[in-house]
């Protein structure tokens, strides 16, 4: 069998090379803005994500909302509904359960490694944070804080100096969000979740990485118990 040649370096793409980039880009960008929309609650578990109705809202062929729906599957946010459709995928409550186990643990290390290697900007920067979200409860302001908290762990992943635990610690908070957005539209946990940043914060600036695992570690657990609540209210 002859294998394909392929095209010296520097040799310019050919049409269909060209258009395999144009695809991959255009499926980058689906997913990317399905993600978004599923951090901001505006895709909710159990909704369609319907190949046509996607190639006509982002103007592209079917083929690259496909490659952006099995990477959404991939990442453990779609899965297969009635006739092999995709939806936004819905957890049971063990199921996210287990996943609230392991964010406690991985965000916990994010603290814990933040307390002891964030420097002295990242420290003010995130002290900055912690006070916006001050202002942002006392306006009862749902939508801000749920950015802002957005935010505030993605500075302890940084923080922490380690790319394999950053984007571990990303993947497993984004298959919660859908979940973790809604208790905050939902209940009265703004108050309490802010208290909580507040000792994460007090462990990093004092740089107690023992007290900021901990901290951080009972930050997720009230979480998990408050969607918890929330889900069998349902």
């Amino acid at each position: 069998m002859t294998s394909t040649p392929q095209a010296p370096p520097g040799a310019p793409l050919t049409d269909a090379a060209l258009a395999d980039e144009g695809a991959a880009k255009a499926a980058e960008r689906i997913y990317g803005a399905i993600v978004d929309k599923i951090l901001a609650g505006t895709i909710k578990p159990g909704d369609s994500l319907n190949e046509l109705a996607l190639a006509e809202a982002f103007g592209v062929s079917r083929t690259p909302v496909r490659e952006a729906l099995q990477h959404l599957s991939i990442a453990g946010l779609a899965e297969r509904g009635a006739r092999r459709a995709f939806l936004v995928r819905r957890l049971d409550l063990a199921e996210l359960g287990d996943l609230f186990e392991t964010m406690g643990e991985i965000e916990a290390l994010c603290a814990q490694y933040s307390a002891r290697r964030m420097t002295a900007m990242e420290r003010r920067s995130l002290e900055s944070t912690v006070a916006e979200g001050a202002e942002m409860v006392k306006r009862g302001d749902q939508a801000a804080y749920t950015r802002l908290n957005g935010r505030f762990h993605q500075a302890l992943f940084d923080g922490a100096h380690n790319d394999s635990l950053r984007d571990i610690a990303r993947l497993v908070r984004l298959r919660t969000a859908p979940y973790r957005e809604a208790q905050f539209r939902q209940t009265d946990r703004l108050a309490s979740s802010h208290g909580e940043h507040e000792k994460i914060l007090a462990a990093i600036l004092s740089e107690n990485a023992q007290e900021a695992l901990s901290a951080m570690r009972t930050h997720v657990a009230a979480t998990a118990m408050n969607v918890t609540r929330m889900l069998s209210k349902r």
